[in-house]
Formats: C-alpha cells, sequence, structure tokens
C-alpha cells in the first residue's frame, strides 16, 4: 500500500468531504457537550453553591483547553500542509512534536494547579463551602491534565490526515466513561466513596486519560500517513516556531474566553451567586450549540490548509462557503431552542424559581448573538488554516474583552440585570463586522493569486 498516495482533502468531493471529516467529529463533541452537562446536572443536586463552584472553575478549565486545542490548530495546520506539499519528513517531525508539546503544557498546568488553585477562587468569592469544593475541583483537572493534552493532541493528529471517525471514538469513549461514573462517584454509589464535587473532577479526567491511551493506541495501529517516533526525537526550535506561529493566536484567542468569563462572573456575583451560576449554566447549554460548530470548524482547518498547500483555490473556496451555511443553519437552530424552552433546560440543573427568574431571560436574550456567532467561527478557521491567526485574535479580542466586558460592566451600573445580557448580541455584531472585514483582505491577498496562478499555469499548458 502506498501511503503517500494523494490524499482524501484533495480529491474527495468538497461537499460530501467537508461532511465526512466534520460529522464524526461533531457528534464526538456533541457527546462531549452532553458529559459537561451531565457533570453540572449531578453537581447541582447536591446544592447550588456546589454548582457555582463548577461555574467559576470554568475559566481555568478553558485555559487549559484553549492551550491544547490551539497548540492543536497549529500542529493541525502545519501537518496538512506538509501532506499537501509531499513533504512527509516534516509532517512525522510535526506530530514527534505535539506530543512533546503536550506533555510540557501538561507539567505546567499540574505545578499551576496544586500551586493556585485556592487562591483563584478566593480571589472570586468569600463563600467558603465554594472556595473547598472548587479548590478540590481544580486540582484533580489540573494534576491529571495530562489525559486532557495528551486526548487532544491524538484527536488533531487523526484531524489533520482526515482520519475523524477514529477521534468520535475516542471522545465517545471517553465522555462515556465520565457520564457512568459522574453519579458513581459524587454520590458514591456501588462502594465506591462519595466524593460529591470533587468526584465530577475525578469522573472527568478518568474520561480523558482512558480517550488519550486509545488515541495513542489507534494513532500507532491505524494512522498510517504519519510516523511516530519520539526515540529519536529532538526538539526543533523552527518546528515549534511555525507550529506557535498559528497555536499561539489560537491560544490566545481561546484564553481570551476565559478572562471574559472570569470577569463576567466578577461583574454578575455583584447581583448574586444565582446570577454567576446561571452565566455557568448557560455556558454548559450553549456547549451544544457550538460544539458542532467547532467540530465543523475542525474538520474544515485541514481541508483548507491541505488544499492551499496543493495549490487547487476551488476546493478551498467551496469548502468555506459550504461551512458558513451549515454553521449559520446550526445557530438558528440553537437559538429557536433556547428560545422556546429556556425554563425547561434550567429546569434540568434543579433550577429554583429565583433561578428561573434570572434564567430564562438570559437564555432568551444571550441567544440572539447565535446568529452572527456562525460566520464568525468559520471566518476564524480560515484564517486560522491560512496562517492569519492574528486575526482570529483581533477578532476575538473586539468581541470579549473591547466590547462585551466594558458594555456588561456599563449595564450592570443600572441596577438592572436582565439589561448585562445585551452585551452578548451587541458584540456579537461588532465580531461579525470585524470578520468580514478580514475575510475580504485575506481573499484577495492569498486566496484570489491562487486562481490568477492557476488560471496562469492552464494557459501555459494550451501555449505548449
Amino acid at each position: 500500500m502506498d501511503v503517500h498516495a494523494e490524499n482524501k482533502m484533495g480529491v474527495m468531493p468538497v461537499n460530501r468531504l467537508l461532511l465526512t471529516m466534520s460529522v464524526p467529529i461533531m457528534i464526538s463533541m456533541l457527546v462531549q457537550a452532553l458529559y459537561n452537562v451531565v457533570d453540572s446536572m449531578f453537581v447541582a443536586q447536591l446544592n447550588e453553591n456546589a454548582l457555582t463552584a463548577v461555574s467559576l472553575a470554568f475559566p481555568a478549565q478553558n485555559l487549559m483547553i484553549a492551550v491544547a486545542t490551539g497548540t492543536g490548530v497549529g500542529v493541525n495546520a502545519l501537518l496538512s500542509k506538509s501532506l499537501g506539499e509531499k513533504r512527509f519528513d516534516r509532517a512525522n517531525q510535526t506530530a514527534d512534536h505535539a506530543v512533546f508539546l503536550a506533555l510540557c503544557n501538561a507539567v505546567v498546568f499540574a505545578l499551576l494547579g496544586v500551586v493556585g488553585s485556592r487562591f483563584f477562587f478566593q480571589f472570586q468569592t468569600d463563600v467558603a463551602d465554594i472556595v473547598d469544593n472548587g479548590t478540590s475541583y481544580l486540582i484533580i483537572c489540573t494534576v491529571f491534565s495530562f489525559g486532557l493534552f495528551g486526548q487532544i493532541t491524538f484527536e488533531r493528529l487523526f484531524q489533520a490526515t482526515g482520519r475523524t471517525l477514529y477521534t468520535m471514538l475516542t471522545q465517545g469513549i471517553g465522555a462515556i466513561i465520565n457520564i457512568i461514573f459522574d453519579p458513581i462517584l459524587i454520590f458514591g454509589l456501588f462502594g465506591f466513596p462519595r466524593m460529591e464535587v470533587a468526584g465530577a473532577a475525578a469522573a472527568t479526567v478518568l474520561g480523558q486519560i482512558i480517550a488519550f491511551l486509545l488515541g495513542a493506541y489507534l494513532n500507532h495501529k491505524k494512522n498510517q500517513e504519519i510516523q511516530l517516533s519520539l526515540r529519536r526525537f529532538r526538539p526543533n526550535g523552527q518546528i515549534i516556531r511555525r507550529i506557535y506561529a498559528v497555536g499561539v493566536p489560537s491560544i490566545i484567542m481561546s484564553s481570551i474566553g476565559s478572562v471574559m468569563t472570569f470577569a463576567m462572573n466578577k461583574i454578575l456575583i455583584a447581583f448574586s451567586t444565582t446570577a454567576t451560576a446561571v452565566f455557568g449554566v448557560y455556558f454548559k447549554l450553549q456547549s451544544f450549540v457550538f460544539m458542532p460548530i467547532f467540530g465543523l470548524n475542525n474538520g474544515m482547518v485541514p481541508i483548507v490548509a491541505y488544499n492551499y498547500g496543493a495549490r487547487r483555490p476551488q476546493r478551498l473556496t467551496r469548502t468555506v462557503q459550504l461551512g458558513i451555511c451549515y454553521a449559520v443553519g446550526i445557530m438558528v437552530l440553537g437559538l429557536l431552542i433556547l428560545q422556546l424552552f429556556a425554563d425547561k433546560l434550567l429546569l434540568i440543573f434543579n433550577a429554583s424559581e429565583h433561578m428561573l427568574q434570572i434564567g430564562v431571560p438570559a437564555l432568551r436574550t444571550i441567544s440572539w448573538s447565535f446568529l452572527l456567532a456562525g460566520f464568525s467561527v468559520i471566518c476564524s478557521s480560515l484564517f486560522q488554516a491560512l496562517a492569519h491567526g492574528v486575526l482570529s485574535l483581533a477578532a476575538s479580542l473586539v468581541r470579549q474583552l473591547v466590547i462585551l466586558l466594558p458594555v456588561a460592566f456599563l449595564l450592570s451600573l443600572s441596577g438592572q440585570l436582565n439589561l448585562v445580557w445585551w452585551a452578548f448580541p451587541l458584540a456579537e455584531l461588532v465580531a461579525a463586522i470585524l470578520c468580514a472585514f478580514f475575510l475580504r483582505y485575506i481573499y484577495h491577498r492569498e486566496i484570489l493569486p491562487l486562481y490568477l496562478e492557476v488560471e496562469t499555469d492552464c494557459m501555459d499548458v494550451n501555449t505548449l
């Protein structure tokens, strides 16, 4: 078998390719969203403080995910581009560096978690029960974060070579294990100790570790286009720089979400801890809408990068067009669900009457931002795939820090919590306008020259 034959990303019909690449990731991410909801659903059965503790831990968890996925974006772009250019040695080196960087990142977060978890919660609240529960939860998540970093790394190696079915398998099994062990470890069933909030963290890292080990095994056995060889591995500064040239803007962009969430929690907790719990519930629920978009994004990036490297602009452009159409459709569906069923969704989390009074208008208001968010996410994935991650970073900075937080703070001065939620649709509107401007720039800078190059080659061939 010729492992260097043309990859399907260069020959399969684009719509079928995009769906083949994206749907398995979308399904696996929906399963991940489900276990995030299940985590909070079971924790909410303990009490509202327990739910608030998990909500306040989200920025730190999101920071770990940001570093893992941002590094993965850089790996994905470089690896897929190398395969498109038939530079297989560089593709293998990139895969080796992906594993090395995952290990380094896990060690850093383990140390930060042990040293800083309690301070992180004390800075946000003085409620002792929330601080104690949150600290134990976060320490477990960080100390065992090698499972998270390893899982995401090996999933990205599959995505870069178009084998997204294995990504669905590893994520799905990890999520199922988490869902099974959540009630067992939280409530102490079947002879296991009752760990309460810490049990939710233990179930999460157990699922991640098993998904990581399965991903490593399947990459070794099934991913024939890349050959991992850590025994011959030597860190290469040039490859690391190229990974993080794309990865760092993505990391910062995702980390901005952690800063935004942390700051919003500070704004909302001035109203009540219930408002903070509602915001945490919103993030769990909106993941059901955004996770499919991120799955679409993950399937799209290697297709765009591959066809850019292979100098096939028609396939690149068609991929982006289809991505925008699918993303907007998913977002409209999400908007309708939150508008129609906000109260029923909150009751999943054992919402009190007070929580419903705050939460229903919050979900309905924030969800209007979905109408434009799909377009912005797909534009950002295009920028990343073409090594213009700084444009994604700029759009995210404007959305979450330049617009969202200042507007939310100013609206909070009115003393009316319901007004604060309108900061989200306003910020998304500004971000969408900025992404449209960047999209025009990218088209003229990167894509149009490809069309001209292909046209010139065709004329040369006809002349001959």
